[in-house]
């Protein structure tokens, strides 16, 4: 078949014979002597056009294709960089590349869409900013949200950072996998600065245990008694925590022989599930032991307190995050599960009172403490407080001395110690901190001749060997952590504990986030990490001469007071002699023990 326009023959075999060409030049040369008619039939357009594309994508720099505009022709058409002529079957499809016309679209739509946000920007009334700034003002609340990771990631040193540093994150997750988290080229720590305290080692130290020491806690009214680790789990309920987080502490504790402290949210299927050794908190709320109107049941407690794997039960009285208020679990964390076990609406603000039903004086206080000792079957019971006034101290004290009994353990948790919601104010400023708290309970029961009967437990940020040995020395028979046993399943300290959008899944309820938590790996983790911090507690006790606890001295840890002076803990502070306040209370305790009365929390009298 031909075809004649104007003086040519054109058919398929003239089309074959024209010589290919191999250059651009080639190709301007042929495009010139080609008549418009025989340029402008769709035979040549699509056979001859085709073998001019590959000689112009061939010269098209590597770097161009795939984003440079379309080309075009001598013909009139236009050619894509990968060579296909617009509107041309043959080739590769136009729209393996976007023309200029959709790249223009594309470039409208942007605008326009930015122009709907300016506008809502400019009209809306909450943010200043926006208004002032539309569009870029955005940046702001981007950067915002990510401040605290790049903080944490990028600006913070190594042994500045709050609410744990970097040092002691790795050193937990280090230890939490086995690792033995050891540190090359000396301290970063400036260790002349006021404040930094360290413990002093003895010239003559004494082999390691061969086991860890523990601590039996069960006073004389006790009937059976527990040996309880050096370091344990910190009161965190299921609520504040996952499902899996608390599978994964509990099964750690299980394994690696110590307590794991349920928190006031309830005594859930997820503690029971791997046999740990429990503690069983009961709060304001007496969630999983309370009544329909919310007040204590004490058949429920005796039922669930003579459970084989609680060991301990503990009234809690306040919290050092946020002593006076109570608990508070956000809505979004309100699950159904955790409204059944808890025994509250679903999907509301779950607060625990300020204040106790079961006793308004410290007489009552005490005798509800050895009732719920009598109603779990003799085992060991006791309250958990962060110290506020000492006079408050001495007035539980000298209840116990009016009542004839005593609690078998009283746990001072520091106003440094966390939580899963509550507010700055109180986080920043209620409360006495750890070291504080725990030396006035300590003192108090020296003095009143009651410490050999009450084992005293100490939380807040203890999450090293050495954050156990000081708390001993200050007056603690063992240590709970909470935030580093965190660390151990999983936490990053992303701070997001009270928004259910925890990352790693450790605070939050979303089944979906909870999936990245794996609870054999992380209760592995677990016992790892309390494994290793208990015998780096140990060794730096053989350093320092002691194979038993109860042989620390407050003259084994010192404190900086300036860059020229350090002083003893038995120098900066009174230790009291057993019995002191019954018989003669040195000066500076006279007033507060004079205010202190068994039948009220308040003082009695003006203090000095």
């Amino acid at each position: 078949m031909s075809l004649s326009v104007g003086s040519i023959d054109f058919s398929r075999e003239w089309v074959s014979s024209q010589p290919q060409p191999t250059s651009t030049a080639q190709i301007s040369t042929q495009a010139s002597t080609t008549s418009p008619a025989v340029a402008a039939h769709p035979r040549f357009r699509g056979c001859v056009v085709r073998r001019w594309s590959a000689v112009l994508v061939k010269d098209i720099p590597a770097s161009w294709r795939g984003r440079a505009p379309a080309h075009h022709t001598p013909l009139g058409g236009s050619l894509t960089p990968t060579g296909a002529r617009t509107g041309d079957r043959g080739g590769l499809a136009s729209t393996d590349v976007p023309s200029l016309s959709s790249a223009v679209s594309a470039a409208l739509a942007g605008a326009a869409g930015l122009a709907v946000v300016a506008a809502h920007d400019l009209l809306q009334r909450k943010h200043s900013i926006l208004r002032n700034y539309p569009v870029i003002g955005h940046a702001r609340f981007l950067l915002e949200g990510v401040r605290p990771e790049l903080q944490q990631y990028f600006v913070e040193r190594n042994w500045d950072g709050r609410p744990f540093d970097r040092d002691i994150r790795s050193i937990v997750y280090e230890r939490a996998k086995g690792i033995a988290g050891e540190q090359a080229f000396g301290t970063e720590r400036d260790v002349n600065e006021p404040g930094y305290e360290y413990l002093v080692h003895s010239s003559l130290p004494v082999p390691e245990p061969e086991q860890p020491p523990r601590v039996t806690v069960g006073g004389p009214d006790c009937t059976r008694p527990y040996s309880m680790s050096l370091l344990n789990v910190s009161a965190m309920s299921f609520g504040a925590l996952s499902a899996n987080a608390i599978r994964a502490l509990n099964q750690g504790a299980a394994t690696g022989g110590f307590a794991h402290d349920t928190g006031e949210g309830g005594l859930s299927p997820y503690h029971l599930e791997h046999g740990g050794d429990l503690v069983w908190e009961i709060g304001t709320g007496y969630f999983s032991t309370r009544t329909k109107d919310g007040d204590f049941d004490a058949a429920q407690f005796r039922e669930k307190a003579s459970y084989d794997v609680v060991k301990m039960t503990s009234l809690k009285l306040s919290q050092g995050a946020k002593p006076g208020i109570g608990g508070v679990l956000p809505a979004a964390k309100v699950s159904q599960e955790i409204a059944q076990i808890r025994e509250v609406p679903q999907g509301e603000k779950c607060v625990s009172p300020s204040t106790h039903r079961v006793f308004t004086t410290p007489v009552q206080l005490i005798e509800f403490v050895a009732r719920m000792r009598e109603l779990s079957g003799g085992k060991p019971a006791g309250f958990k407080l962060c110290v506020g006034s000492r006079v408050d101290v001495l007035a539980m004290v000298k209840a116990m001395l009016e009542v004839g009994t005593t609690p078998d353990f009283i746990i001072v948790d520091g106003s440094e110690g966390g939580t899963g919601a509550a507010p700055l104010e109180f986080e920043d400023h209620v409360g006495m901190p750890l070291t504080f708290g725990l030396m006035t309970v300590h003192n108090a029961l020296v003095g009143a001749g009651l410490r050999d009967r009450v084992r005293v437990g100490a939380s807040g940020k203890v999450a090293a060997g050495n954050d156990i040995v000081k708390r001993l020395i200050q007056g603690a028979d063992y240590t709970n952590a909470a935030r580093a046993m965190m660390f151990a399943v999983g936490c990053i300290q992303a701070q997001r504990c009270h928004t259910d959008t925890c990352p790693v899944g450790v605070t939050t309820q979303s089944a979906r986030r909870q999936r990245a938590l794996v609870v054999g790996d992380k209760s592995v983790r677990v016992k790892q990490f309390h494994e290793a911090t208990v015998a780096e507690a140990v060794k730096l006790m053989a350093a320092m001469g002691v194979r038993d606890p109860a042989d620390l001295s407050p003259h084994q840890l010192r404190l900086n007071i300036s860059p020229h002076e350090n002083r003893s803990y038995a120098e900066l502070y009174e230790w009291l002699e057993p019995g002191e306040l019954l018989t003669d209370p040195p000066e500076s305790w006279a007033g507060d023990w004079a205010a202190a009365s068994a039948d009220t929390f308040r003082p009695t009298s003006r203090r000095t």
